[in-house]
């Protein structure tokens, strides 16, 4: 868990500084956004560009390490074939919301025009959340841990930092409140505060499964293509399904959904904790399956 908890004060020290930097940058007038959403694409950019001197510290700066082992155009086509696979993990997950009308439909008035761009906007926004979240996650962290504590502590330790990551995005100041340094640092200490709140148990639950899901595909495969594939099809139809569904607070098992997107919760997790426990027999297939249409 020293890895684990080494790239978590790695993530903290970017928030921390990204604090200190935040009322500087919103007092400029360059963003018209809230405070809370300049804090967190400031703490996003400095993680970013303080990866790649803590990857060259850890020796993890190399194709293999980071999970691109293979050659483009096989790592590319695994993309394709995981992107098919996320979809069809997901979109059974949407069926049986719908079914169970936690989730309704509610076609946008202007569907026509927008399908096109949505669509657009759900695969890139997909594709570059994989490539990112995967590399980090699937890629340096699994590697790290794996170096020195084996495939088990490798795969659950960088699901559940990958869980807790989700969490930690600054909630929005009382109105009327002054945003300065002080508050910057209120609104950091709330950060972490609701970050381990109980209401987020479901979410929480529903992520750290679909982390110990990728990071087996990640251990099976001996990359990361399938499993930025995955993730960008689970990003697409979230995306897809938020804009074209409501929520139903009403529905008898609405308690089945959580908070954080209105789409995973108690029932994504009992579905991807299924497909973890027959990973050993499913996984493999569907692979195969995926990339044989994907040929064809």
């Amino acid at each position: 868990m020293r890895i684990t908890l080494g790239f978590f004060i790695f993530l903290l020290l970017c928030f921390m500084l990204a604090t200190q930097l935040a009322p500087s940058v919103v007092a400029t007038g360059w963003f018209a956004v809230e405070p809370q959403r300049v804090m967190s694409r400031l703490a996003q950019f400095i993680m970013l560009i303080s990866a790649w001197p803590l990857l060259a510290l850890l020796t993890l700066n190399n194709r293999n390490a980071l999970g691109y082992g293979i050659n483009a155009e096989q790592w590319w086509r695994n993309v394709m074939c995981g992107s098919i696979l996320g979809i069809t993990m997901l979109f059974v997950l949407v069926l049986a919301l719908l079914v169970l009308q936690i989730r309704v439909p509610n076609t946008p008035a202007h569907f026509w025009f927008e399908v096109f761009g949505k669509t657009a906007h759900a695969v890139l926004g997909g594709l570059l959340i994989g490539l990112i979240e995967e590399t980090f996650f699937r890629g340096a962290v699994y590697s790290a841990i794996h170096r020195r504590n084996g495939v088990r502590s490798a795969i659950l330790g960088s699901a559940l930092l990958y869980a807790a990551v989700h969490f930690l995005k600054p909630s929005a100041l009382p109105i009327d409140t002054t945003f300065d340094n002080a508050s910057a640092w209120i609104m950091f200490g709330h950060t972490f505060i609701d970050a381990l709140s109980w209401s987020h148990l479901d979410s929480f639950s529903a992520l750290f499964c679909c982390g110990i899901l990728l990071a087996l595909v990640r251990q099976r495969s001996g990359h990361i293509g399938w499993c930025v594939g995955i993730h960008a099809g689970w990003v697409l139809v979230i995306q897809l399904t938020r804009w074209l569904t409501d929520g139903n607070s009403n529905a008898p098992l609405a308690g089945l959904v959580g908070n954080y997107d209105g789409i995973i919760g108690w029932l994504a997790a009992l579905w991807i904790s299924v497909l973890i426990l027959s990973y050993r027999w499913l996984m493999p297939r569907l692979m195969n399956t995926a990339k044989l249409n994907t040929e064809n």
